[in-house]
């Protein structure tokens, strides 16, 4: 199981936000990777994707940066199948992985957060209010060659964790793993943070989430 320390962010994030102020928030943390392609006989193609996340007192404020062949963002109201474009996804338990929430977001910044037990029975997605209370950064960049590159930072209320307790969260060690998926681009992919051990795609697998410490 991998293991990473978020690190706290002395600035609020209040006021007129914009990428690279946000950029600059978290310019010295570290970098990692999404090195798992689980499914790699099925789906081959591994895009180059890293992040780095940090957080405040009220916040989470997460970063992707990815490098793939194909760009896809068709869908732009919340709660669509964001999965099937250009997708970073962020799984996150405060219960020791018997609930979880699934935040999800495409490169032009639509969401979707869903909430509750592996069962998917017993999931049920946040309404858009609450969906759009993240914030979304997108940043494309435009030049030739083979690999596309995009960049996204969240800016995560932890007010979206309703149903956990996330007052006082330094210290405290909780599970979670990161995703890139796009079900529908020529060249699907399912790349995580934490290898996932299954037979076919699926990251609705809270027992193969990492640690996240509050540092």
């Amino acid at each position: 199981m991998k293991k990473l320390t978020m690190l706290p962010i002395a600035s609020n994030l209040t006021g007129s936000l914009n990428f690279n102020q946000l950029s600059d928030l978290v310019g010295d943390f570290e970098w990692h990777t999404l090195d798992h392609s689980n499914w790699n006989e099925s789906y081959p193609y591994k895009p180059q994707v890293k992040f780095k996340i940090g957080y405040t007192k009220n916040e989470l404020l997460l970063r992707f940066d990815v490098a793939e062949e194909q760009l896809r963002g068709n869908y732009s109201d919340v709660n669509q199948n964001v999965w099937e474009d250009s997708c970073v996804e962020f799984f996150i338990s405060f219960d020791d992985r018997k609930h979880y929430y699934n935040i999800e977001f495409n490169l032009i910044g639509t969401g979707l957060i869903g909430y509750g037990s592996p069962d998917k029975s017993t999931r049920n997605r946040l309404s858009a209010a609450e969906i759009e209370t993240v914030q979304a950064f997108s940043m494309i960049e435009r030049h030739s060659g083979t690999d596309k590159r995009w960049s996204m930072i969240q800016v995560i209320p932890l007010a979206v964790f309703k149903f956990d307790d996330t007052s006082d969260l330094k210290g405290k060690t909780i599970h979670g793993n990161f995703y890139k998926c796009g079900d529908n681009l020529k060249n699907p992919h399912f790349l995580s943070w934490n290898k996932i051990d299954n037979p076919t795609p699926n990251f609705h697998l809270p027992k193969f989430f990492g640690e996240l410490v509050f540092g």
